[in-house]
């Protein structure tokens, strides 16, 4: 699978994941579940995976202005467990232009780009290939740790496995 097919899968996963957060209780989303430095509440969640996809892609792969800089209340508020407060539809629109900034640069990458090396610091340099696998496979942990929050407060998540995402080749 390359690169552009498994941003698909996340894309249409991520529709399933959307349409169940808008129907949870603003209180389940916002509450706190999990004990950490940065990130304690499923909107937590929902910011940090939308925020590390636009970071990695923006400052890191093409050193260009982040797509959160359209969004000033998120960027101003920083990172850690504060999220709580904001609207679902606040996040969830940030996520969706930060989709639309990589199927965008998705559409324009070629196999020569993914061999190109970018500098993450001075001490660690990465083929782009590796590091947009590990964005993508980023989102797919953070997407399954929203799942099981969402199955300890007796909502039922979708089913975000990629199998139910395959075409079925059965003519």
């Amino acid at each position: 699978m390359k690169i552009p097919e498994l941003y698909d899968y996340l894309v249409r996963a991520r529709r399933d994941l959307w349409a169940t957060l808008e129907s949870v209780p603003d209180e389940v989303l916002s509450r706190p579940m999990l004990d950490g430095d940065r990130m304690q509440s499923i909107k937590d969640l929902i910011a940090h995976t939308a925020g590390v996809e636009d970071g990695w892609l923006h400052y890191t792969i093409l050193q260009d202005k982040p797509v959160e800089e359209g969004f000033p209340a998120l960027k101003a508020a920083g990172s850690g467990p504060v999220y709580a407060g904001f609207p679902l539809s606040e996040l969830l629109d940030y996520w969706r232009a930060v989709e639309q900034s990589t199927l965008t640069y998705l559409s324009t990458l070629t196999d020569a780009e993914l061999q190109r090396v970018v500098e993450d610091t001075p001490e660690e340099h990465f083929k782009l290939d590796g590091l947009l696998w590990h964005v993508m496979l980023h989102e797919v942990r953070h997407t399954a740790q929203i799942a099981a929050l969402l199955r300890t407060q007796g909502i039922k998540p979708p089913s975000l496995d990629l199998l139910f995402y395959l075409p079925n080749l059965k003519a």
